[in-house]
Formats: C-alpha cells, sequence, structure tokens
C-alpha cells in the first residue's frame, strides 16, 4: 500500500514545477525539501548572482560615466551591505512566491527533511516512511574544493558562502578559471576589490574556442584583474591574517597572498547520502545518477533530474528536465534529451552567449563548415554605447547549411544568441535568419551580415 502517487526529492528548478504538475493532473503527491524552496538557482545562484553582476555593472558604469559626458561629482563607492540586502530582498521575494504557490496547490504535501531511499519505491524522512510507485531526483550539487595541501587549515568561500559575505574584500584570490569563477573575478573587482584567478589550465574557460578564452581573459585584464595559468604543485597556508597560495606556473615559483580565498572549481552532485544502494539506483564515477534520455534511472519508477544526473548543469537544463518528464508521462509525448541543444552563458559583461558545438567539436566531425566572425568594432549599437569589446562567431554545415554552433562575446550575447538557437532547433537554413529583415540600430541586425560573410573554415594549423 503506497501512502503517495509521487514522491519528488528536492525543490530545485525542475522539482517543485513537477509536483504541481503531477498534484494537478490528480495524483496524490508528496515534496521533500531539506533546506530551502527554490534550490541553488533561486537561493545561491542565478538570482542572487546576476543581482550582485547588476549591481557591480551600475559601479561600472558610473566610473564610466565622463565618458558618456556625464559628471557625477565625486568617486564612486559601494556600500556591500546594501548590496547584499538589496540581493536578499529579491531572493526572498522568489522564495515566497515560490512558497506561496506550493502551498496553495491541491494534492501536494511538502515534507521537511533529509530523505533517504529504504527501497526502490520507499523513503524515510526524519523517522517517517513514504512510499509511492513513482519516485523523482531533484537533489542537485554543491561546491568542492581543490585538493591542494593545507587548503583545510584556512577559511574559504564558495559560491554559496560567498553570498553572505558583505563587507568588500582587500583582495580576493579565487581558485578557478570558469563560468562561476570569471563572474565573481569580474564582479568583485568592479566593487573595488583586488582580483588574482589561479587557473590549472593553460588557458581560461577552455571548454571554448582559444579565441574566445584570449578575448575573455582580455576584457577582465583591462578591468585590472590578474590570471595566473598553468598552476601546479599548489599549497595553502595562513599567515597572519592573509591567505598565501605557493605554487609553479609558466617556467617561475609564485607566492601569492590575498585576504579572502574563493574556490570555483566545480560541484559534485547531492547523491551521497540518499541511500541509493538500498533503491538499486545506480550512479557513475563521479556520484552522478545515469539516467536514459528520458530521464529514467535503472530502477523502474525512478527518475533523476537536473543536476544530480549529470546531463546539464544549468537551470535551464534542469527545466527542460521537467519538460521532458512532464510531456511523456502525462501527455503521452515522445521527448528526449538528444533533442537538446545545448546552449548556456558566461554572465561577464559583455557576456558570452554559446549555443551548440564550438570549433573544435565541429572540427572533430570531419564535416565541410563555413565560418564567419566579426569584431563588435563594426557593429554600429555596439559604439553608440560604448561596447564594442567582443566578437561574433558562427558555424554552418556547408552542405544542410544548418547551423551548428555560435560563441558571441558581446553586448546583449546572452539575449540574441537565441535568434539561432531558435533556428537551429527548427531544423532551417541559416538563410532564413540573414534573409529576415531586422531592426535597426540593434546588435541583432549585424547576425544577416555575419551569415552573408560565411568562408570555409580554414584547415588547422599545426
Amino acid at each position: 500500500m503506497h501512502t503517495h502517487d509521487a514522491i519528488v526529492i528536492g525543490s530545485g528548478q525542475a522539482g517543485p514545477f513537477l509536483a504541481v504538475r503531477l498534484a494537478q493532473s490528480g495524483l496524490k503527491v508528496a515534496l521533500i525539501e531539506r533546506e530551502h524552496y527554490g534550490g541553488t538557482c533561486v537561493n545561491d545562484g542565478c538570482i542572487p548572482t546576476k543581482t550582485l553582476v547588476a549591481s557591480a555593472r551600475t559601479a561600472h558604469v558610473a566610473r564610466r560615466a565622463a565618458e558618456y559626458g556625464v559628471t557625477l561629482g565625486g568617486a564612486v563607492s559601494v556600500d556591500m551591505k546594501a548590496v547584499m540586502a538589496r540581493k536578499d530582498r529579491i531572493v526572498q521575494q522568489s522564495v515566497d512566491g515560490l512558497t506561496t504557490w506550493l502551498q496553495g496547490t491541491a494534492g501536494l504535501e511538502l515534507v521537511w527533511g533529509h530523505a533517504r531511499f529504504t527501497g526502490p519505491d520507499a523513503i524515510e524522512v526524519s523517522g517517517r516512511a513514504l512510499s509511492a510507485p513513482k519516485i523523482f531526483i531533484n537533489v542537485g550539487g554543491r561546491p568542492v574544493l581543490p585538493d591542494w595541501p593545507g587548503i583545510d587549515g584556512v577559511p574559504v568561500l564558495t559560491n554559496t558562502s560567498i553570498m553572505r559575505l558583505d563587507m568588500l574584500p582587500d583582495h580576493l584570490m579565487v581558485v578557478g578559471g570558469s563560468y562561476i569563477g570569471l563572474e565573481f573575478a569580474q564582479m568583485f573587482r568592479r566593487f573595488g576589490a583586488q582580483v588574482t584567478v589561479l587557473e590549472v589550465a593553460e588557458r581560461l574557460i577552455a571548454r571554448e574556442d582559444v579565441e574566445v578564452s584570449a578575448e575573455v581573459r582580455a576584457i577582465l585584464e583591462r578591468e585590472g584583474v590578474r590570471f595566473v595559468l598553468g598552476v601546479r604543485h599548489a599549497r595553502v597556508e595562513r599567515r597572519a591574517d592573509q591567505i598565501v597560495v605557493s605554487c609553479d606556473a609558466g617556467d617561475a615559483a609564485h607566492e601569492l597572498s590575498a585576504s579572502h580565498l574563493l574556490a570555483a572549481v566545480g560541484r559534485r552532485p547531492n547523491t551521497d547520502d540518499l541511500g541509493l544502494q538500498a533503491a538499486g539506483i545506480a550512479t557513475d564515477s563521479r556520484g552522478f545518477i545515469t539516467v536514459d534520455d528520458q530521464l529514467r534511472t535503472n530502477v523502474p519508477g525512478v527518475w533523476a533530474l537536473g543536476d544530480a544526473n549529470g546531463r546539464g548543469a544549468f537551470t535551464h537544463t534542469s527545466y527542460n528536465d521537467f519538460e521532458i518528464v512532464e510531456s511523456n508521462l502525462l501527455d503521452g509525448g515522445q521527448r528526449s534529451l538528444n533533442d537538446r541543444i545545448p546552449a548556456y552563458a558566461l554572465f561577464i559583461d559583455p557576456p558570452l552567449g554559446r549555443v551548440g558545438m564550438s570549433e573544435a567539436q565541429v572540427r572533430a566531425t570531419g564535416r565541410p563548415a563555413l565560418v564567419g566572425v566579426m569584431p563588435m568594432s563594426r557593429v554600429g549599437r555596439a559604439k553608440e554605447r560604448g561596447e564594442t569589446q567582443g566578437f561574433m562567431k558562427v558555424l554552418v554545415d556547408a552542405q544542410t547549411e544548418r547551423i551548428l554552433g555560435a560563441s558571441l562575446l558581446c553586448i546583449e550575447g546572452d539575449e540574441i544568441v537565441h535568434s539561432l538557437l531558435d533556428v537551429m532547433a527548427a531544423g532551417a537554413s541559416y538563410r532564413v535568419v540573414q534573409r529576415a529583415m531586422h531592426i535597426h540600430p540593434t546588435v541583432s541586425e549585424l547576425i544577416p551580415t555575419l551569415l552573408g560573410q560565411l568562408v570555409p573554415l580554414p584547415p588547422q594549423a599545426p
């Protein structure tokens, strides 16, 4: 005898929407949460970080006011307590709205506590036994620390704990030159801190094309962010009020000190304490729950959504997981992860909008391809806004004329990339965009021009 028709573990981006949709379909549903509604995105990720990015950009633009003929009449200062208070208000609004929605849903029971499997269809929460023929895991992930000797003996910030830092660090050392680390690096540099980024790879955001990595580095260096790449043999210690990292990089030894240390080297799934073995649920070597292209685990009646399945690490991929499961279970759909076009953004300023394959991935397929690149210095709207850093790059299949991928490192790049994503999702030729009439003056109006300048992808340099 089951106590519920469905159980959802975790209230990140996929969980609440799925729980409500299941309840609205007439099922008796339990939504289990151990910490806070909304998961990482609402509490520690997208919403709070982009709120801080907005404050940092405001300070940056204010410092550039004279370039636009605007006089402020004094030095620009940042009140970090006010910045964090604004962030907290916006986060709380989101949490309150989500809570009200969940509490008002008929057929949905909210259960607080840590969930553990006791069998393939059974869960225990704070001594209470629950069971259901359908169980959905949406437990997210958490930040990890680098395995550097001595790091356990110093205070280390993560993307979660730095959200509670309501003072400006004198010098913030960021370990990790990828998406999270770079956003915080630029943000705190604009707030007024000294910032140094350490990265073990030889270039930033190594999954991106080389010219994207180089331009991102140049953009941040122009704002005063310092980079140390190719870090090896790092060790950490505390000296008085400073955190000191000693390492090798390039052909030299380095000793770097800072008032604060932020670790942004990746995340691990919250699956190690769910009792998955009791249910027979399979995971890979990194702890991600193994799923098929419809998010089903190896155990019938159990699905895994969001960061915990290793098939996407973004809020939008988690929500898309919900859409796939909802459609297939309740609407008779046949949606699949294989239909998903990779898309994401790096929210520095200017942002990087990414969709589809990188140049390296296109080359690996061996297919004939076309490429177009346009510097933002040629875009009228960028000139008007005084935002000419970056470039737009697109890759096209030479035979099918379908867009394979794009990197838009430019003003509004995180928005205009969707004009390409939509055409890719439709399976249409790039000529659809090229021949469309766009509004002037905008950034998007240069996309047709970019597509009209495609040339064969040249052979890779030795």
